[in-house]
């Protein structure tokens, strides 16, 4: 018997817990030789509290499920000439596998380019990087992320804004006021961050909540806003008016650092109070309320969840708001209020992803739609990168910061579901065919929308892998199902996508029981079989890991036992003087906080965000999302009910979260 130091992965904290394993005779079960005994909480990492690991239902799983009957243990092979879904498999071995799913993918390629395969990615078992880095390499550009319902466009907003990504700064001793948006972490977080939500609280802290349902972290909240879903801009521009017009801005803020001040003020100012009660349903009195306590001298702190990021074309504008709203109180990078992020002293995900092995030809052939100007396209990352790459360049980052490309040019997943079916979109064809999709951690037949589109796509593919825990209901249509280990049998690593100086994780508890294998362990071997064994020197994930970390000087030990890389968290930044003396600003177009963004405008988009109206119930197809604006026709606020007595008499959210799921991840 003996005590391993290791970390769960039932949600993205990774929280710290102290696995008993015991040596037994090695065994088909445990081909490692070693056991799972017992977990309990190591109050010396993350979240460093026995008391909140105790209060959270997940954790617990990682005993329970290891060895759980519903497990895939072995790969599974679709035995031939049987349906897809039939429930027919074959067990086989990794060599055969590995062996076979070459063979099938060198074939599709010489018939259909090597952009004929897809991936799809939901949270990762372990890390997205291996993945990415096997696609480069094959050239195709169609890996379909989560990043269109989470992360991808808060990032883009506001990187466009302040030059970089941003994440809250709540903190005790500086923050003096929290506003949590379209987040409920009473339920998704349940960890350290609730527990100082609670105390602030409780010691007096504001605390506003905007979420239309009156959840268990808006019970605590001073004051809670429940808007109509998807009026959420149209909230924010009149929260920005209201501060402007009241004179509680930071104008010396303003005047020194912000770009289109002007314009910002004249676009906002239909959007009254009245308007806003109109159109969200909130008390225009309640509105004024939470602009008053958001403009407090003290800092604000603003925090967004996935409740915004799904709300589909009203997305961008929404947080494109956020941006401004914080702007204007001179809330960016203060301490208590939020901070820039900056790139990482560790090996950054944009080099791990190896994205400049993709070709300007196998970019182009990326399945987004190309009639609209996107952000979201390889295009769009190069001349937004050319903007954030102007700041963060030091000896051992020449290049300085860069965005990691993967998560932020995902294909369209409904392009791709039709590029699978032929079924085009526009009335055009497909430029090619996709034949091949790998499922890493995510079950799209379930989580996408258009399932009937999704299903007729998945029965049109040619080769279907499967990465998984469980059978899940794409699995059971895959031709292989490929057993991926635990977060206790296999080294974690966490890093926020590459934007931020800040990983955790640690080091794996046991071997794997059965044949399970790190997604690693398969990207690498499959690449190796497909001609990339240069690019893959480093045998094992944690092998890799560790020369990840290499450039921080943190040994393995020191990165088993304590669980976290965190840089200094340096406040503003933009006040920094460069070698000429000059403030070094924000890395946008003008050099400052860019409340008109200039490059949205070259792209094309509106330099400031105009709101988008969410159609309601209807009994017909819903009409397309379209601008609105108090100074044209609006809809009228009863658009959002249902309009006539067969509609179906529900209002639609998005983000519900509740204990134990994490989304749906790692559950069958």
């Amino acid at each position: 018997m003996r005590s391993v130091q290791s970390n769960c992965h039932y949600c993205g904290y990774l929280c710290g817990l102290t696995a008993t394993v015991e040596d037994v005779e090695p065994s088909e079960r445990y081909p490692g030789g070693e056991r799972l005994v017992s977990l309990a909480p190591d109050p010396a990492r993350y979240p460093y509290s026995e008391q909140i690991i105790n209060g959270c239902r997940r954790w617990r799983m990682n005993l329970t499920e290891i060895d759980g009957p519903e497990r895939v243990n072995f790969p599974l092979r679709r035995v031939a000439g049987t349906p897809r879904g039939s429930g027919q498999w074959e067990r086989v071995s990794w060599d055969e596998a590995l062996g076979d799913i070459a063979t099938r993918l060198r074939a599709l390629a010489a018939e259909h380019g090597p952009q004929t395969l897809a991936t799809a990615i939901g949270g990762p078992h372990a890390v997205y990087w291996p993945l990415h880095r096997f696609m480069n390499l094959w050239g195709s550009p169609n890996n379909m992320g989560i990043g269109q319902i989470c992360w991808n466009i808060r990032i883009w907003m506001d990187a466009l804004a302040y030059g970089w990504p941003i994440e809250a700064n709540i903190d005790p001793a500086t923050t003096g006021q929290i506003f949590l948006w379209g987040t409920n972490p009473a339920e998704s977080d349940n960890s350290l961050f609730w527990r100082t939500l609670l105390q602030m609280t409780r010691a007096g802290t504001p605390l506003v909540v905007i979420d239309p349902r009156r959840t268990r972290t808006a019970r605590i909240a001073t004051l809670h806003l429940a808007p109509r879903p998807g009026t959420d801009c149209v909230l924010a521009l009149a929260l920005i008016r209201e501060i402007i017009a009241r004179e509680r801005t930071d104008a010396a803020f303003i005047e020194r650092w912000c770009h289109g001040y002007p314009q910002l003020r004249e676009h906002v100012e239909p959007y009254s109070l009245e308007y806003a009660e109109e159109i969200t349903g909130i008390d225009a009195a309640n509105i004024a309320l939470a602009a008053e306590i958001f403009s407090a001298p003290t800092p604000t702190a603003l925090l967004s969840g996935r409740g915004i990021d799904q709300l589909g074309p009203a997305t961008a504008p929404t947080h494109r708001a956020l941006s401004l709203l914080r702007a204007i109180t001179g809330d960016v990078d203060r301490p208590g209020a939020c901070l820039i992020m900056e790139t990482s002293d560790f090996v950054p995900e944009i080099d791990l992803e190896m994205s400049a092995a993709l070709s300007d030809t196998a970019r182009l052939a990326q399945l987004r739609c190309q009639k609209t100007p996107t952000l979201q396209t390889y295009a769009g990352y190069v001349a937004a990168t050319a903007l954030t790459s102007r700041l963060g360049r030091t000896p051992a980052n020449p290049e300085g910061n860069r965005l990691p490309m993967r998560y932020l040019t995902s294909a369209h997943p409904n392009l791709v579901w039709r590029a699978a079916t032929g079924e085009g979109w526009g009335g055009e064809k497909p430029p090619y065919r996709v034949s091949a999709l790998i499922c890493m951690a995510a079950n799209p037949l379930v989580t996408y929308a258009n399932t009937a589109l999704v299903h007729r796509a998945l029965h049109s593919l040619e080769l279907l892998v499967v990465l998984e825990y469980y059978l899940t209901p794409t699995a059971q249509l895959a031709d292989f199902v490929l057993p991926s280990a635990g977060a206790l049998e296999r080294p974690q690593f966490q890093a926020h996508g590459g934007v931020s100086n800040f990983a955790y994780g640690g080091a794996a508890a046991l071997a794997p029981y059965y044949e399970r294998r790190c997604d690693y362990d398969f990207w690498r071997q499959l690449g190796c079989r497909l001609g990339q064994q240069e690019q893959w020197p480093q045998a094992t994930l944690q092998e890799a890991i560790q020369t990840t970390l290499a450039p921080t000087g943190l040994s393995w030990q020191d990165w088993s036992s304590g669980g976290i890389y965190c840089g200094p968290a340096n406040f503003y930044k933009h006040e920094r003087r460069k070698g000429n003396g000059e403030p070094r600003g924000f890395a946008t177009s003008t050099g400052k906080l860019e409340l008109v963004s200039e490059f949205l405008v070259e792209l094309g988009s509106t330099p400031l965000p105009e709101p988008v109206l969410l159609p309601g119930p209807t009994t017909g197809s819903p009409p397309l999302a379209t601008p609105i604006s108090p100074s044209a026709v609006a809809p009228p606020a009863t658009s959002l009910a249902p309009q006539s007595p067969d509609a179906v008499p529900l209002t639609l959210i998005t983000g519900a979260r509740k204990q134990p799921y994490w989304a749906s991840s790692y559950f069958n």
